[in-house]
Order: structure tokens, then sequence, then C-alpha cells
């Protein structure tokens, strides 16, 4: 099958999104960068499961890691990415039209 350049890394990409525990810690560090304590602080997810994500997150080129003194900071990598989860998000909460028994033709 032919397919267009990039589709294997976009759905990669999509992959490492598909938790919600790690959208909603994109969306804290879209914020501002933190720790790992801080995230835990703010997201209510145990410590090792804020550092399991963090980790698949920066091993997906998603996030960077800098270290201030002792402290691992993280960041985004790419605002870009942001901007396709509020995107996403925008999406799904747009509201949905009254068509009853209408189908996407566009699977």
């Amino acid at each position: 099958m032919h397919t267009e350049e990039g589709l294997d890394a976009t759905a990669d990409l999509f992959k490492v999104l598909g938790s919600k525990s790690r959208l909603f810690l994109l969306r804290l560090l879209a914020t501002e960068p933190a720790g790992v304590s801080a995230l835990t602080a703010r997201s209510g997810l145990s410590q090792p499961l804020v550092s399991q994500h963090l980790r698949t997150l920066r091993l997906a080129g998603i996030v960077t890691v800098s270290r201030i003194g002792r402290e691992a900071v993280y960041q985004l990598a790419d605002h870009h990415i942001a901007h396709v989860v509020d995107d996403a998000l925008a999406h799904v909460l747009e509201e949905k039209p009254i068509h009853e028994g209408a189908s996407d033709e566009h699977h």
C-alpha cells in the first residue's frame, strides 16, 4: 500500500497521545515547565505513573528534560503538540449536529 510521507510517524504520535493521563500532563506542561513533584501534585497521579508517562513522552520526542540542580524539569519540545491537543479537545467538545442516521462518508 502506498502511503503519504509522514503518516507512519503521525500514527505513532497519536498512539502516544492515546492516554488521557499523558494528554493531561501535556496540557499542564503547555502552561509552564515543571518537575515530577509539581506534575504529581497538579495532576493527582502517583509519582511512579507521572514518571512513566514522562519517559514515554520524552522517548517520543514530545517533551524534553533539563536539570536545574538536582531536579529534572520537563517542558514541551515543540508547542505544535499543544495545538494538536487543543484542536482535538475543541473538536470533541463541539456541539454535535442533529442529523440522526446520517453517515460519515469519509471513514
